[in-house]
């Protein structure tokens, strides 16, 4: 299944309720797998970004259509990457010849 990796800012909404933040999470595991995915990592960060994920959806549609419901919560924003494992990318580069 491909592998997302989405860089994520809380809103104005969102850090207001951090303390819900766990449950969110809770909560966009359950809506992930409701749309086939799994949500395999989330890591709370300091820095740039307030969370990490690494996701896995079925294709492109299903993922962005997830992160399309996840951000109109309104309390995050997220930068998604889809992101290639070793075995995939040597697939990638055979296709060069």
């Amino acid at each position: 299944m491909p592998t997302f990796v989405s860089l994520i800012n809380w809103t104005d909404q969102g850090v207001a309720n951090f303390k819900n933040t766990v449950a969110r999470a809770d909560d966009a595991k359950r809506a992930a797998a409701g749309m086939g995915g799994t949500i395999k990592e989330i890591y709370w960060t300091v820095g740039t970004y307030d969370l990490v994920t690494v996701a896995e959806f079925p294709d492109d549609a299903t993922a962005t259509a997830f992160l399309l419901a996840l951000s109109s919560s309104g309390n995050v924003r997220t930068t998604t990457l889809r992101a290639f494992d070793a075995a995939e990318m040597s697939q990638i580069i055979a296709k060069l010849g």
